[in-house]
């Protein structure tokens, strides 16, 4: 079984990481730790590394109970709902698993909603995390 884990860094995100890793558990499962930027060149470097920070804690996260664990981080100027759902098309996802927050109905319009777009397009079950 594959299951991705959308990662940010968040407190909702480290949450996902312990759901994901009893399903992989319980279904002898693989980890795929995904995180997605827009990028672009007015991205400070520093961005970068912290998303590459996260991604090694969450690699190791898995490794210390022996799960296997693949770290991807995506560049590739989608939004990071578009680009998580092209990625578990391309690479055969079983189930995903990702962090939400409470947010407004004004916020989720304005800014829109990276879990509501997995939500609703990923051609697999989908486990949110509070």
């Amino acid at each position: 079984m594959k299951i991705l884990v959308g990662y940010d860094g968040s407190e909702a995100a480290k949450a996902a990481l312990a759901v994901a890793e009893k399903h992989a558990r319980a279904f002898g499962g693989e980890i795929f730790v995904v995180s997605s930027m827009e990028g672009g060149p007015d991205i400070p470097r520093q961005e970068f590394e912290k998303v590459e920070g996260e991604l090694r804690y969450s690699q190791s996260y898995f490794l210390d109970g022996e799960i296997p664990c693949t770290t991807r981080f995506l560049v590739r100027g989608m939004t990071p709902g578009e680009d998580l759902v092209r990625f578990i098309e391309e690479n055969d996802i079983d189930e995903v698993v990702i962090g939400i927050r409470k947010r407004s109905k004004v916020g989720k319009l304005l800014f829109g909603s990276t879990a509501q777009y997995i939500i609703l397009n990923a051609k697999c079950p989908v486990v949110t995390v509070k």
